[in-house]
């Protein structure tokens, strides 16, 4: 591999950098550095995730046929598929292997390096381990022999798997009654262990005849595409968005309250998890995906407290300000960048412990790759078409990238699909045209496109007699509120129902509401005429609302009732408020006012705090904020990679490879210094005799990111500390600090 990759032009060599990216860091000193790190086990293993289930079987074929011992032609690759597989379809994947250098060498002569046999799966093209002895001609032989049950459990062994299980026996004591018991008496299966077998892959080939790959998918399987219309599919997204932003607006108002406490383990409690999903209506799963959403999205944080909690940011207002398309562009964005797995919420890790939101556990740098690639193939079909069935995108992915994914290949991309739909990414099956935009990288874009599928919003609602307020689109932001204030929510939807009651009602007169302004408000913004049992509704509650009034003296109760104040005092459980009588209509208590309205309030009464000018008061607490620490939490977030080089970072590598290559090859050409580390005056006398005889010198060099590269230079001037000199190889002049450099040699002319 390295004569071939000295051999190679620079585009070939950019080419392969490119591929496989970690073979340019740190940056290879020569051929030969570039070739043993390429042929390294856990390089090669890298560089096939990203193989289609094809190239990945032509790869077990030259492993079958020994390309790592001696060479295979394309001939002999082809026939070995027994038909299966064209020529021409297995030349075009011998390509963009040779280009990762996963194999090298002509048509006629491919080799693949000797760690492919141990990064290929356990069992090459579905056949066992060979069994000594054991020719071809024989296996043939043997098969013809075996009677209709043996040759039964063979064909069964040689499909997909060698591996059979079969009931417990010790070694050597096997049933000849039995056809696995005769075949293992007879050699012709290698146990294992005490319940498994396996079958030698030479009879294996046998039994498969003239296809000894078995069965080859050449093509992915099909994706099955229903048509919606692009209308209908942003319509339908559109609904999902409304529903996503009113969740989290609602998370947000709830954790503002009472915000949950950090775990040690860096997450949120199950209950706190499972008192947000029946605060929202929803099931636990999409609470847990709701909070890694916020969180990513900055919008909640960690507090700095000694006891840290789980707090909304000052972000949180910025986001509860803007407009929905914004909200949604927010979220989705640090959704589809998200390092984290929310599919995971609920199970548990390798030591058993269960995994919720916002654990560590759920850190995966490979997330926003895998969603990006269930994404990517919904956008290569037609806008407007959605597929029919999650298991045929899941089965699509696992053949273009079969070793991505490990253990959840599959469950990835459910998890992503699931989490698309609640995002309003995808729906019905397609790409939303906001998802098409936000997949191209700009989240402005993106929001201008969600805006046109999102429905103006309504300022009228629909009070009906039974107490239900139905409002048939997304309401005006001003009225929403006031409606979200004097009503709650029974269902949700592009229909909105809310439901008036009692405690709805006092929620809005403890706000400062009274009642004539609840009345005008639903005779404003009603379609249909108000019933007269919403109105008496409003009126009793208002009329007993209040009639108590609380104040600070440190606290006060006034009431125009006397005999309500002596009701109070009379109470045994309400003696602990410290409440004593100062005039006929006042009485005054030691606690603080909200708390004697708390308690009073828990005994069955509606008292109103009263602020210094006799108005109503609202005591409800304003949400709690922190600064935050930005998308994904910051400092919080996954840690950085490494560094991919760029494209002008690999052109340079590959002039490193080849300087290397140059002096390595000049290197027996030298003239070598006195024996051992010549000392700092020598080596600048010789660097300066050098200048003046205009000689090329052979440098050993470290560069600045620290990695040792050798060059051929011709020295113009020495001073400073520095060599000035011509590199041959890049074509151009170059500083070299003395004191990096580690050894030196005049070249012979």
């Amino acid at each position: 591999m390295a004569e071939l990759l000295r051999a190679s032009d620079d585009r070939q060599l950019l080419a392969l950098l490119r591929s496989r990216p970690d073979l340019a860091t740190p940056p290879p000193t020569d051929s030969s550095v570039l070739a043993a790190r390429a042929t390294v086990r856990s390089s090669v293993a890298r560089a096939c995730e990203d193989l289609d289930s094809l190239s990945l079987t032509v790869l077990e074929a030259l492993v079958l046929l020994k390309a790592d011992e001696s060479p295979v032609s394309l001939d002999r690759l082809t026939s070995f598929f027994g038909g299966e597989v064209t020529r021409a379809e297995l030349a075009s994947r011998l390509g963009p292997l040779r280009e990762r250098a996963l194999l090298w060498g002509p048509d006629e002569k491919i080799r693949t390096p000797a760690t492919m046999r141990e990064t290929v799966r356990a069992h090459p093209g579905g056949l066992g381990a060979e069994l000594d002895g054991l020719s071809e001609r024989r296996a043939h032989e043997v098969l013809a022999e075996l009677d209709d049950e043996e040759r039964g459990v063979v064909a069964r062994l040689a499909g997909d798997s060698p591996v059979g299980r079969t009931e417990q026996a010790r070694p050597g004591a096997e049933r000849p009654d039995t056809p696995i018991g005769r075949l293992l008496l007879r050699g012709l299966l290698i146990r294992r262990n005490g319940n498994t077998v396996e079958l030698p892959r030479q009879l294996g080939l046998a039994a498969r005849g003239d296809a000894p790959m078995g069965s080859v998918e050449t093509s992915e399987p099909p994706l099955e595409l229903d048509e919606h219309g692009p209308r209908r599919i942003d319509d339908t997204a559109a609904g999902e968005v409304l529903e996503l932003n009113r969740h989290v607006e609602l998370l947000l108002e709830s954790w503002g309250q009472d915000p949950p406490d950090v775990l040690r383990s860096g997450g949120v409690g199950v209950r706190d998890v499972r008192d947000l999903a029946r605060e929202l209506d929803v099931d636990e799963a999409r609470a847990g995906l709701l909070v890694e959403l916020a969180t990513g999205a900055g919008l909640i944080d960690t507090s700095p407290d000694e006891e840290p909690r789980w707090v909304p940011t000052v972000q949180a207002d910025v986001w509860l300000a803007a407009n929905p398309e914004h909200r949604w562009a927010l979220l989705a964005g640090s959704w589809l960048e998200l390092p984290r797995l929310p599919g995971l919420i609920g199970s548990r890790d390798a030591r058993d412990r269960l995994l919720g939101p916002l654990s560590e556990g759920l850190r995966r740098s490979s997330a926003p790759r895998d969603r990006r690639r269930v994404l990517e193939l919904l956008d290569e079909q037609p806008s407007g078409w959605g597929f029919r069935r999650e298991n045929d995108v899941a089965a699509v992915l696992a053949w273009r990238a079969p070793r991505r994914g490990g253990s959840v290949r599959d469950d990835l991309v459910r998890w992503t699909l699931r989490e698309a739909r609640a995002l309003g990414v995808v729906a019905l099956g397609g790409l939303s045209s906001a998802g098409r935009a936000l997949l191209e990288g700009d989240e402005s874009a993106a929001a201008t496109v969600m805006a046109s599928a999102i429905p103006e919003p309504v300022d009228h609602v629909l009070v009906q007699g039974d107490l239900t307020v139905v409002a048939p689109g997304r309401l005006e932001p001003e009225l929403a509120a006031e409606l979200g204030l004097v009503a709650d929510v029974e269902s949700a939807g592009s229909a909105t129902v809310y439901r008036v009651g009692e405690s709805s009602i006092r929620r809005a007169l403890d706000a400062g509401r009274s009642g004539e302004q609840l009345r005008e408000l639903f005779e404003r913004h009603s379609r249909t005429p108000v019933p007269q049992a919403l109105n008496y509704l409003i009126d009793d509650t208002a009329r007993r609302h209040g009639r108590l009034r609380a104040g600070t003296a440190s606290s006060f109760l006034r009431c125009e009732d006397s005999v309500v104040l002596t009701e109070v005092l009379g109470k045994r459980e309400l003696t602990h408020l410290g409440l004593r009588r100062i005039a006929p209509t006042v009485l005054i208590s030691p606690l603080p006012l909200e708390e004697l309205v708390e308690e009073l309030r828990g005994a069955g009464y509606s008292p109103v705090a009263e602020s210094t000018d006799g108005g109503v008061l609202d005591l409800r607490g304003g949400p709690q904020r922190i600064k935050g620490r930005g998308r994904f939490g910051g400092a919080r977030g996954e840690p950085a990679a490494p560094n991919r080089p760029d494209e002008q970072q690999l052109t340079e590598r590959v002039r490193t490879v080849r300087a290397g290559d140059q002096a390595a090859a000049t290197r027996g050409n030298t003239i070598a210094p006195e024996r051992g580390r010549p000392s700092a005056h020598a080596t600048l006398e010789l660097l300066r005799e050098a200048a003046r005889q205009s000689h090329d010198v052979w440098l050993g060099f470290v560069d600045a990111q620290g990695g040792a590269t050798q060059r051929i230079v011709r020295p113009v001037s020495v001073g400073g500390g520095v060599l000035q000199g011509f590199d041959s190889t890049r074509g151009e002049l170059g500083d070299f600090p003395l004191h990096r450099i580690t050894s030196v040699a005049v070249v012979e002319s």
